[in-house]
């Protein structure tokens, strides 16, 4: 049971109230994690004015699920590794692509694992990624705006990701089927 409460538009503070109502009209739904973000204002304003950037940013829906879901799973945030499944399938993420995400294994595609080893290596040296690793995504076709736009994902998902586990926000019913468990070796790292 998550210690913090996933609340709805009647139950969250009126400042919240606005974003909500967004949420469920953007998923058809409000997201358990839009509920727990609707106790700091703030806190679901922020985020969902840093995901709106992050859609714009100069990465296809495949790239910003690669970078969303390496930063998910290094993290070990099961919450948004099922969540980023079930987007990455409404928007055509290829399967394998996917698995390989969560199972962290690099991806076939030359281009999409130069993203996701850079984007690992972001999370993994907190920003201080070696030049080995820039210059190798560089080197795939990636632009100085690029490394920018991972920084923004980066950034996106360690809030969600932190809130996920500070709150242990409760799995909705339609991201079950991509339900995720980090490997028992990071579970209580």
């Amino acid at each position: 049971m998550s210690p913090f409460p996933v609340q709805t538009p009647d139950t969250a503070p009126a400042e919240s109230r606005p974003g909500l109502d967004a949420a469920q009209k953007a998923y058809g739904s409000i997201p358990n994690l839009f509920g727990v973000f609707a106790s700091s204002p703030a806190v679901l304003d922020g985020y969902q004015k840093i995901s709106a950037a992050f859609d714009a940013t100069a990465f296809d829906a495949t790239e910003r699920q690669v970078v969303l879901l390496t930063v998910s799973a290094q993290n070990g945030c099961d919450y948004c590794v099922a969540a980023h499944s079930a987007i990455s399938k409404m928007q055509s993420v290829p399967d394998d692509v996917v698995a390989a995400l969560r199972d962290g294994r690099p991806l076939a595609d030359a281009r999409l694992e130069a993203l996701r080893s850079f984007t690992s290596a972001v999370v993994e040296h907190r920003g201080w990624v070696p030049e080995g690793a820039l210059r190798a995504f560089l080197d795939a076709g990636y632009t100085q705006r690029h490394v920018l736009d991972v920084v923004l994902g980066v950034t996106m998902k360690t809030l969600s990701n932190y809130v996920n586990h500070v709150a242990e926000t409760p799995l909705d019913a339609a991201f079950q089927p991509f339900a995720w468990s980090r490997p028992a070796a990071t579970a209580n790292a």
